[in-house]
C-alpha cells in the first residue's frame, strides 16, 4: 500500500505499463486503440489515485477500470492518438503464428464486447474466474456463462478451424 503521492503513482505506472498495454491490446486488437485505452485508464487512475492507492488490490482496481473503459469505448467509439512506438505487445513477446492470430482476432470482433472481454481476460491474460468477475464487476456465474456462450459463438464462427486454433496464440 502506498501513501497516495504522485511519486507512488508514477512508480506504479512505470511498473505496470507493459501489462496494461498488453491487456488493452488483447481486448481491442489494435495498437492505437490500446494506446487510447491505457491513456484513458491512467488518467482515471490518476484522478482517483488517493483512493486507488489505498485499495487492497491496486492491480485489480486498475484492471477493472481498463476493462470498463474498453467496454464503454466499444459502445461509443474512440479516437486515435499515438502514444507508443510501432512494436505491438505480441511482437515484443516473441514469434506467434500470424495467420492464426489474424483469424482469431477477426473471430473475436464478431462476438459481443463482454464476451470478448471474458475470453481475453480468461485465456489470454490468464485470469481466474474470480479475477475476471472482479475486473468486469459481475458475478463468477456470469463469467462462466459468458465464457460458455463466447466459446460456442467462436466455434460457430470458426467452424472446422476451431480445433486448430488456441486462445493462447498471442502469448
Amino acid at each position: 500500500m502506498s501513501d497516495g503521492t504522485d511519486a507512488d503513482y508514477l512508480a506504479y505506472v512505470h511498473g505496470r505499463m507493459a501489462t496494461l498495454r498488453r491487456w488493452a491490446y488483447l481486448l481491442s486488437g489494435d495498437t492505437h486503440q490500446a494506446d487510447d485505452l491505457v491513456q484513458e485508464t491512467l488518467t482515471t487512475v490518476y484522478s482517483r489515485w488517493h483512493r486507488v492507492s489505498r485499495a487492497d488490490n491496486i492491480d485489480g482496481y486498475v484492471h477493472r477500470i481498463l476493462v470498463r473503459t474498453f467496454l464503454n469505448e466499444r459502445r461509443r467509439g474512440w479516437w486515435k492518438v499515438r502514444l507508443f512506438g510501432d512494436a505491438t505487445p505480441e511482437q515484443q513477446s516473441g514469434s506467434v503464428n500470424v495467420e492464426e492470430r489474424q483469424v482469431l482476432r477477426a473471430a473475436l470482433t464478431r462476438i459481443t464486447p463482454s464476451q470478448q472481454a471474458v475470453l481475453v481476460l480468461r485465456f489470454l491474460c490468464d485470469q481466474s474466474v474470480a479475477d475476471t468477475a472482479q475486473a468486469l464487476g459481475v458475478s463468477e456465474g456470469t463469467v462462466k456463462s459468458q465464457t460458455k456462450h463466447a466459446l460456442t459463438a467462436m466455434r460457430r464462427i470458426l467452424g472446422e478451424r476451431m480445433p486448430n486454433l488456441t486462445l493462447e496464440v498471442s502469448r
